[in-house]
């Protein structure tokens, strides 16, 4: 049986840090695991800048509440799940996350936590596990799923590289090159005939 494993934001959402930075106007927030691929790294800069600014959790909240997924990936998620058992596996956290997941239809998310204090601040964050995204995969495809995976980004690689098959989603010039054997999809259209000439459909 074949099961797909999709990141989140950057394939079916925008990415929230980046819509933070807009409107906050913090531009040191605008960097990604599309450009940082070391995850602790990136996080550990981003809780420090949020605390250099004094922003909260409510204020991210209100930052990204206005957020639409991405053109096509309501249609695409629709799709898939009528068409193949999938879940999302994300570096996101459940407090950025829930409020979002009902616009692509609440569909299954793993993914980490933040660690709130009671006045909204964040102060650190916690895993769901070490490379869950990796380790997901192979729990996945010991229990004989034929796993396909699709992301755009450095955090996503041991994921693609874990599953039987994966396709790249709208991934930078330079990532692309660097890992120029996964096929690249560049609209949900696009991803939705690699899924489908992997499922045998």
């Amino acid at each position: 049986m074949h099961l797909v494993c999709l990141d989140l934001e950057g394939v079916l959402l925008p990415e929230c840090w980046i819509a933070v930075a807009e409107r906050t106007g913090i531009p040191e927030l605008r960097r990604t695991t599309r450009e940082e691929p070391n995850y602790d790294l990136l996080m550990r800069s981003r809780i420090e800048i949020l605390d250099r600014h004094g922003l909260t959790l409510p204020a991210i909240h209100e930052a990204i509440r206005d957020l639409e997924p991405l053109p096509g990936a309501v249609e695409f998620t629709a799709w898939l799940k009528a068409t193949a058992p999938f879940i999302i596996i994300s570096d996101t956290f459940q407090q950025f996350a829930a409020p979002l997941m009902a616009k692509l239809g609440s569909p299954t998310l793993f993914c980490h936590e933040l660690i709130v204090d009671a006045g909204g601040r964040i102060v650190d964050y916690k895993l769901r596990q070490k490379d869950q995204k990796k380790k997901a995969v192979e729990a996945l495809r010991s229990l004989n799923f034929n796993v396909i995976a699709a992301g755009d980004s450095y955090n996503d690689l041991s994921m693609l590289r874990a599953a039987d098959s994966a396709v790249l989603f709208r991934p930078t010039e330079a990532f692309a090159r660097e890992n120029s054997d996964l096929p690249v999809a560049r609209t949900h259209e696009e991803l939705k005939a690699a899924l489908l000439a992997k499922l045998g459909k």
